[in-house]
């Protein structure tokens, strides 16, 4: 070996030479820092959101060889998806070690099977939906109609918690099928013989097979344990029944095992994922070293401020976030009397961020089941900003493309009639089970949607041709470019933005409906907790009370000791107000006072003592002082340039069939009124008008401004 160069560790250990180990240690904190340095032995990284949990166990590997403690090859290095595994590799490769196998559970397993395996591999399925579809058309109605997808999360159901078809009944507990339990039963069994007949196998059978190759054939067990010699394994949180069998397989006695996770945010319970692996870890092996990671590089202090309000109730592993990064603005948590004012005020602070600078796909809308997506896709089409979403727009999902496809060259008139016949041949029910899975609970919401939008629509004259063009353009916004994200809160787990929506947290949405057991509970909340620590910068906490609906319990474990807002019924208005400005004290019916601290055009922001918003509009009663009157605009101008601004507006929004916000904002009508623009720079340099609105209004508003 040649000697040391000062700084670094000679080493000519696998493909690694001459490794500096300052630059594995670089930018460490404390608590990763001893992570790292634990090159042996079982260690349990208890890894807050935004902790760098990535960099901290790269680096631990990285360090592992350096030392020469382990060889590359001696390790495996095992997470859930291939673009992590890729991730790993990649920062391995910058710290200067190849030859680490990252992989996920399954490519490790086929590897295995593969190499170790006294039989040749069978060929794997690569999705059940086909097989399952075959199978799913002969069930009576209306279970024929259930997605493939359901009945496929319903077999991984099983599978992952080992139970096989004939089994399958008596251990279903609480759990719910997604159709009725005996025939589930049939639909399993005749999946797995279908398969067996063919001599093929799923994702599933793939660890199965393994687990039964290590504990039955002693030669592969021990090439194995030849082969590997410590293991690390990340989002240790999601793992399962099954790849936990296999993880103890390649283990055997050993205890060279580092296990990163955060039980706050295990969210697949419906995979069989359960956070106990990691929880129960120090309790396994004896000497277990616990290292909690606190730092949050993500969020600023006040987006983890609102998450933290969660730590008590979510039980498990107590990790209190710290922010590293600097303040930034208060969190909104606003209430609304109704759905159509919520998703107004998405729009409104989405245009706003925009003009402050941030890109629209640094902003993401949150949502908790795939169907709400349309909510939010119409009023961001509508308002002309661009969105993607990810796993399905409205459109372009199943339902929807077949009622579009059998209207597309329909001259008929009678739409809705048509819309709805097309419906109920798709199996359509006007009141839904709440047991459904969540593909076919998307299904119904969809027809039900394109119902309800056909009603809305058929005036006796209009075609099926013009129909399938409305729709199109109203949920035409999204596509595969940038923009406003869409996405489900499960499929926002480990992303990041600078702006997160969490529009709708109400009970019966989050916590879903289906949620009943308090374990189910639990999961929703961390979900909740998910959805909230992927916040930036900018955090927007919505929902409606509005008699019907009402906010989530949630809302009420994130507020400052206090209940939620709920908004007030609306009073007649008479002629004497109490005019709004920021800074005032007010009380509203129901006990909640606080300050106003926004006035805007529709109303104003009341700062309720306790930490929560409260949309408050003129009109509604409330007392300062000792006076109690409606509450009422502050007094402006009177600017004929503004009125006459308002009228255009008024008139082009009835002419275009959209709300006058569409069209412009009262502050960016306040915006032209002020500037007296007079040309087509002058309009693109005042905020809230872009290209898009600069090319449809410019020359109107020019020639008013010029005229009038």
């Amino acid at each position: 070996m040649s000697a040391p160069i000062p700084g670094y560790l000679s080493a000519t250990i696998g493909r690694v030479s001459r490794m500096e180990l300052d630059a594995i240690f670089q930018g460490l904190n404390d608590e990763q820092r001893r992570a790292v340095e634990a090159t042996r032995g079982p260690i349990c990284i208890l890894a807050g959101a935004g902790s760098g949990k990535t960099t901290t166990i790269t680096r631990r590997i990285a360090h592992q060889v350096a030392t020469g403690v382990f060889e590359p090859a001696d390790l495996m290095a095992v997470t859930f998806t291939d673009r992590a595994a890729g991730e790993m590799r990649s920062r391995l490769a910058t710290l200067g070690v190849e030859g680490v196998r990252a992989r996920t559970f399954h490519s490790a397993a086929f590897a295995q099977l593969r190499h170790l395996g006294a039989d040749a591999t069978p060929q794997i399925l690569a999705s059940k939906a086909v097989a399952l579809r075959q199978i799913g058309n002969t069930l009576p109605k209306p279970y024929k109609f259930r997605p493939a997808g359901d009945l496929a999360t319903e077999i991984e159901w099983a599978k992952n918690r080992r139970i096989g078809p004939h089994d399958y009944i008596a251990k279903l507990g609480a759990h719910t099928p997604p159709i009725p339990p005996d025939l589930m039963a049939s639909v399993y069994d005749r999946y797995e013989s279908g398969k067996r007949s063919r001599n093929l196998i799923d994702f599933e059978d793939l660890l199965e097979l393994t687990i039964q190759m290590f504990q039955t054939d002693d030669s592969a067990r021990d090439r194995f344990f030849w082969r590997y010699k410590a293991f690390t394994v990340d989002e240790y949180q999601d793992v399962n029944l099954l790849q936990e069998t296999l993880l103890r397989e390649w283990i055997g006695e050993r205890d060279d095992l580092c296990v990163v996770g955060d039980d706050y945010q295990s969210i697949y319970g419906f995979t069989g994922a359960s956070p106990d692996y990691l929880l129960q870890m120090p309790g396994r092996f004896r000497d277990t070293k616990v290292i909690r990671l606190e730092t949050n590089y993500r969020s600023t202090p006040e987006v983890l401020a609102v998450a933290n309000k969660l730590v008590p109730n979510l039980g498990g592993a107590e990790k209190v976030l710290r922010a590293a990064r600097p303040s930034g603005p208060k969190p909104m948590r606003r209430a609304f009397r109704d759905p159509s004012a919520e998703t107004g005020f998405l729009v409104e602070q989405i245009k706003r961020l925009q003009g402050e600078g941030v890109p629209l796909e640094e902003m993401a809308i949150l949502y908790r089941v795939n169907f709400r997506s349309e909510d939010y896709e119409e009023v961001l089409a509508a308002a002309g900003i661009p969105y993607r979403v990810t796993d399905g727009a409205f459109l372009q999902r199943q339902s929807a493309r077949n009622v579009l496809s059998a209207l597309r060259r329909s001259s008929s008139t009678g739409v809705a009639e048509e819309v709805q016949r097309l419906a109920g041949r798709a199996g359509y029910v006007e009141e839904p089970a709440e047991d459904l899975g969540e593909q076919e609970l998307t299904r119904q919401k969809d027809l039900a949607r394109l119902i309800h939008l056909a009603l809305e629509f058929d005036d006796g004259s209009r075609t099926g041709i013009e129909f399938v063009a409305e729709i199109e353009l109203r949920f035409g916004g999204g596509g595969e470019g940038r923009g406003v994200n869409l996405l489900t809160l499960h499929r926002a787990k480990g992303l990041e933005f600078e702006a997160v929506f969490l529009p709708r947290v109400e009970d019966g949405e989050l916590p879903f409906k289906r949620s009943k057991t308090d374990e189910a509970i639990a999961e929703e909340r961390r979900l909740f907790y998910v959805g909230l620590t992927r916040a930036k910068t900018h955090l927007v906490v919505t929902w409606v009370s509005d008699g019907r609906r009402k906010a989530s319990t949630f809302v009420g474990e994130i507020s400052d000791g206090g209940r939620p807002g709920t908004p007030m019924d609306k009073k007649p208005r008479p002629v004497e107000e109490i005019q709004a400005r920021e800074g005032l004290k007010v009380s509203l019916s129901g006990g909640f006072s606080g300050t106003l601290v926004e006035v805007r055009a529709d109303g104003a922001t009341l700062a309720i003592d306790g930490g929560a918003e409260l949309e408050v509009r003129y009109g509604d009663v409330v007392t300062a002082g000792d006076r109690t009157l409606p509450l009422g605009p502050p007094e402006l101008p009177d600017d004929p340039v503004l009125k006459a601004l308002k009228a255009w507006r008024a008139q082009r929004a009835k002419a275009d069939e959209v709300p006058a916000y569409v069209v412009f904002h009262d502050k960016t009508l306040e915006a032209i009124a002020a500037a007296g623009p007079r040309s087509p720079e002058d309009l693109s340099l005042i905020s809230g008008i872009g290209p898009a609105k600069l090319e449809r209004y410019g020359s109107e508003i020019l020639t008013l401004m010029t005229t009038g």
